[in-house]
């Protein structure tokens, strides 16, 4: 019987060892900065999918503010960086199993995000608005009362609708949103009134229809909510890589490549007060 559980012990621990070094990448504990620097390249998760900040173009590259500034950033330090699409939804998952190395592609600061994410800096704002088509006479958000609304999953916000119900969340229809995996999605049902609003991060909303030459035929409202900063996620332990994003970004304002690829994207300077000064 003794040996019996010895030998079950025994492929318990195997079981738990091979586990735990599964691709060798698995749930990193320590600061990979010197790894980073040996391979000369970070992996970083986006959504390719969310204009203006990290997209692909019709040629299929990889374009956007966060990629050229990521690119600028790390090209500081002579390093690559591999862009990975990622599920939103799972992009704090990828990060903790070690799928990739930063989060990076209009990532909101959130409490809840803190607990579990190391921030750098806060490098942009941005802010939760509402799009409708004009034709639907939605003019405040008292209008969107049993209207059904759509929401990214996994986005900030689509989580303040859920903390802050008495905002949005206790007014529409079923007290809850229809979900997309990406923004795309979403206003391709907007447009086709498979739902009558969308909860979206300004950013995207303005690039869209801009983009889309439809600005005239929507309205965008304020949802509400505080406004958001947008920071980069590292895991708790890249502590040095948290830091080296950081100087890198006071470097860059103040030689003025920032304000170059803001002005590339947005047509002015979208800098924080912690990027401008040191």
């Amino acid at each position: 019987m003794r040996k019996f559980k010895f030998v079950i012990t025994l492929i318990v621990m195997v079981l738990v060892i091979t586990g735990c070094a599964s691709g060798g990448k698995e749930k990193p504990r320590k600061d990979n900065w010197n790894d980073f620097q040996t391979d000369k390249k970070v992996v970083i998760g986006f959504d390719n999918t969310f204009v203006p900040m990290g997209f692909q173009d019709k040629s299929g590259k990889d374009v956007g503010f966060d990629i050229d500034l990521a690119n600028a950033v790390f090209e500081k330090y002579g390093m690559k960086v591999q862009w990975q699409a990622i599920n939103w939804d799972l992009k704090e998952t990828e990060l903790k199993n070690g799928n990739i190395d930063l989060i990076w592609n209009g990532y909101s600061k959130t409490d809840e995000r803190e607990s579990i994410v190391q921030f750098t800096k806060q490098y942009m704002v941005n802010e939760q608005v509402i799009v409708v088509k004009k034709s639907k006479n939605i003019k405040a958000i008292s209008d969107l009362k049993d209207k059904v609304l759509g929401a990214q999953n996994g986005s900030s916000g689509y989580d303040t609708f859920n903390s802050s119900p008495e905002v949005l969340k206790n007014i529409v229809k079923n007290n809850d949103a229809t979900q997309y995996e990406s923004f795309n999605e979403a206003l391709i049902d907007l447009e086709n009134d498979r739902i009558d609003a969308l909860l979206i991060d300004k950013v995207y909303a303005n690039y869209y229809l801009k983009q889309q030459n439809k600005l005239d035929d929507f309205n965008i409202l304020n949802a509400g909510f505080e406004s958001e900063a947008f920071a980069v996620g590292a895991r708790k332990a890249d502590i040095t890589l948290v830091n080296k994003i950081n100087e890198a970004f006071h470097e860059l304002y103040r030689e003025g490549t920032f304000q170059k690829i803001a002005n590339k994207w947005f047509g002015e300077d979208v800098a924080t007060k912690e990027v401008k000064s040191k």
